[in-house]
This record gives C-alpha cells, sequence and structure tokens, in this order.
C-alpha cells in the first residue's frame, strides 16, 4: 500500500446515465444509509436474501469502522439505487482456494489488512429498476480507482455462476464458466465482469452457499496497471 494514501479520502463521483438526464453520484456511505441499504440487497438478491443471505445491519456499520473508504453506494435523486462493499487483504499464493467467509472474516471484515495488496471486492448490488444503465460499471470504476490511489496491486471478486443451476446436471463448473467466455452459454455476471476488465482464473468450490451458483463462484483478478 501506498505510505502517503491519505484516509480521509472520500468518493463523490458524478457520472451520467447515457440517454438519460438522470445523475448518478458514487459516494461512501454513511451511517445514515443503512436501511436504505438493506432494502436495497433484499430487492437486489431476492433469492439469496430469501435464505438470509444478506447483510445485518450491524455488518454494515463494521465495514464502515474498518475500511470506509471501500464502502460505495450509487444515488440517483437522493435515492441509492445500488452499493458495493471492499476491503484489503494479502492473498499467499496469490491465487489461493478461498471461501467468502474465510476471506471477510464470516463478513465482518476482520480479516482487512491496510498493508494488503489486494482490494477483495465482497459484494455489490444494484437495484433491478435500474440494472443494465451502467451503474455496475460506474462502481467497478470508481474502485478501480481507489485501488490506484491506493497503490494496490489487484482487485479480486468471487464472482457468481449465475446460471449454473440450469447445467449442473450437464458439466462442470469450469466447463460451464469457459462456455460462457466462449460465448455458448450466456450469464449476466460474468459477462458483466469480463465486460469491466476482470480475467477469470479459476474456479472456487464451497465459495458460498448460493443455490443459483451450487455454491462456487469464479475467482476474477484486474491488475492495476499504474502499480509501483
Amino acid at each position: 500500500m501506498n505510505k502517503d494514501y491519505d484516509r480521509r479520502f472520500t468518493n463523490n463521483t458524478i457520472f451520467n446515465i447515457p440517454e438519460s438526464r438522470l445523475g448518478v453520484i458514487i459516494r461512501n456511505i454513511k451511517l445514515d444509509d443503512i436501511n436504505e441499504i438493506l432494502q436495497l440487497q433484499e430487492a437486489s438478491f431476492a433469492d439469496m436474501a430469501a435464505y438470509g443471505m444478506v447483510w445485518p445491519a450491524s455488518f454494515l456499520k463494521k465495514h464502515m469502522h474498518i475500511f470506509p473508504e471501500g464502502q460505495l453506494c450509487a444515488e440517483i435523486n437522493g435515492k441509492i439505487v445500488a452499493s458495493a462493499s471492499s476491503l484489503v487483504v494479502t492473498l499467499k499464493p496469490q491465487y489461493s482456494g478461498h471461501t467468502w467467509h474465510e476471506i471477510t472474516g464470516g463478513g465482518l471484515f476482520t480479516t482487512h489488512d491496510p498493508k494488503g495488496d489486494t482490494l477483495y471486492g465482497a459484494d455489490i448490488s444494484t437495484h433491478p429498476k435500474f440494472q443494465r444503465k451502467g451503474i455496475g460499471t460506474m462502481l467497478y470504476n470508481v474502485r478501480k480507482n481507489l485501488a490506484i490511489k491506493m497503490n494496490l496491486r489487484r482487485i479480486v471478486i468471487g464472482g457468481r455462476l449465475f446460471n449454473y443451476y440450469k447445467y449442473a446436471n450437464k458439466m462442470s463448473a469450469i466447463e460451464y464458466s469457459r462456455k460462457v467466455i466462449e460465448g455458448e452459454i450466456e450469464d449476466p455476471v460474468l459477462l458483466f465482469q469480463l465486460k469491466n476488465g476482470f480475467k477469470f482464473i479459476k474456479i472456487l468450490p464451497n465459495y458460498l452457499y448460493d443455490r443459483r451458483s451450487m455454491n462456487y463462484s469464479n475467482f476474477l483478478e484486474w491488475l492495476n496497471p499504474y502499480h509501483q
């Protein structure tokens, strides 16, 4: 990490949605936002919310206390329509297998390492009414800017295999992801991540309880081109 990084840095970036007059403000999450974030999570991950796989309010407060710079939201006309949570870690070896609970300290971000070299994307969500408008890409771009400002080597995320449950009895998880990359199968999550410059590394088994992904995840990486 860059020793000159100023922890007072906060994101407050304004974007415009193409073919729309709506301005999107990307900023750091505040305590007053928590109730809106919880509602957003339930709407964005309706399938996972049904079995309790969303942030509790106490966890969001913990994230803001540990690493406020990495907790982002997207706001339109004063309403939060998307959010993203991240922490800094070091993986040894750099492509080591892990679960979501292991890497995030059970979701509490107690594994956050200020001296780490990797910004780890623990979560990103966009309200269904505002999906496919480029807001997720805006959040990823601000994450990339944060990694650059902090002189981190890369961003790593564990991505859902969103439609794998439809193919699980026909092929392995690695075959599924390869076919998505080759354009033979459509998976909106992996395609979105590839479009945003992430490279598929490998499959992570037993990553997180996720019925659609059959508990698998894609290990994806974006390298900071300005890292020194």
